[in-house]
């Protein structure tokens, strides 16, 4: 998911694809513990997509701050 989609949702829902993400890179290092991974570039991009839902949603609250 890029950055335009992630912008044009509410922080409500960023929180809850932040939340689902966060679950999957728990699985996904579960799996790598246990050594079931077989895709070791989805834990890279999970934790890449999750730092883009954090940048927005501080960039959301910065927006909020500044206008009250």
């Amino acid at each position: 998911m890029d950055a335009k989609e992630l912008r044009d949702k509410t922080p409500d829902q960023l929180r809850d694809e932040l939340n689902s993400l966060k679950k999957e890179a728990f699985n996904l290092r579960f799996q790598q513990a246990t050594g079931q991974l077989e895709n070791t570039a989805r834990m890279r991009t999970v934790r890449r997509e999750a730092a883009r839902v954090k940048t927005i949603l501080n960039e959301k609250a910065a927006d909020a701050a500044s206008e009250a």
